[in-house]
């Protein structure tokens, strides 16, 4: 397993000291959250996105992924999702990224399988994925191998486990492993106090599963990208990033074979 760092964890810090805390820390790679605070976004002209895509590399790191936020269920026109989620490939591929993070934001997999298949063709080409979080309406690995399913695209999508949302909604870890099976391509690590209560908490002080899941995936011989998703941009009083690295690295070295 290799390590990334999301920007997530450092709101308003930049791409700068976003590469220096996942080099200083021992990450291999950088989750972006694809807004303007970060400085990463669809947005960027091409002199901009060679400008990242340099920054990261100079470093020795690798851009894990980028964390959008297109809702591929989301009720309404097919178009404004499947153009937003195009131009996020695009940019993807612009800064060497292997993947896109995507939501549900709905229920209904038959909306998000039409528009998975929409964007199949470009994603291929550009080799990229589609990466469906576990989150919110389709919260358990089950939901989202149905909608992978559905989709029929498995060259173009993959599915990204959250390790928290599957378990504070019922599904254990080796249920979701289990559901998930080969469409498995990322996995955000994080913990939190309960399942009520989502505060992000150091890693191993909390309730999620931790444990069962690094051993799971162990076992299972899952060798992909595993970030820190850290919530501080949503969770302002918790303590910074660096604080909450080392238990990162360590449980990513306890797991990997």
């Amino acid at each position: 397993m290799k390590l990334a760092v999301s920007t997530l964890g450092m709101p308003g810090e930049g791409l700068e000291r976003a590469v220096a805390v996942a080099a200083a820390y021992g990450c291999q790679g950088l989750e972006l959250r694809l807004h303007p605070d970060t400085g990463v976004h669809a947005g960027l002209t091409a002199p901009e996105r060679r400008g990242v895509r340099e920054r990261v590399e100079r470093a020795g790191l690798e851009i894990a992924a980028l964390a959008g936020y297109v809702g591929i269920c989301e009720p309404g026109p097919d178009e404004p999702v499947t153009e937003a989620l195009l131009a996020d490939l695009r940019l993807a591929a612009d800064l060497g990224a292997p993947g896109v993070r995507v939501f549900p934001r709905g229920d209904d997999p038959a909306v998000g399988a039409h528009r998975l298949r929409a964007v199949a063709g470009t994603a291929a080409a550009l080799g990229v994925r589609v990466l469906v979080e576990t989150h919110d309406r389709m919260a358990t690995g089950a939901a989202v191998a149905g909608l992978l399913a559905e989709a029929g695209r498995p060259e173009s999508t993959g599915a990204l486990w959250d390790l928290l949302h599957p378990w504070r909604h019922g599904e254990p870890p080796a249920g979701t492993l289990a559901a998930l099976g080969p469409s498995l391509a990322y996995v955000q690590v994080k913990d939190a106090v309960s399942a009520e209560d989502t505060t992000p908490v150091p890693m191993g002080a909390g309730s999620v599963p931790l444990e069962e899941a690094g051993e799971l995936l162990r076992a299972a011989g899952y060798a992909g990208w595993v970030s820190l998703e850290w919530e501080r941009t949503w969770y302002p009083q918790v303590a910074p990033v660096e604080e909450i690295l080392p238990g990162a690295v360590a449980w990513v070295r306890r797991f990997t074979a």
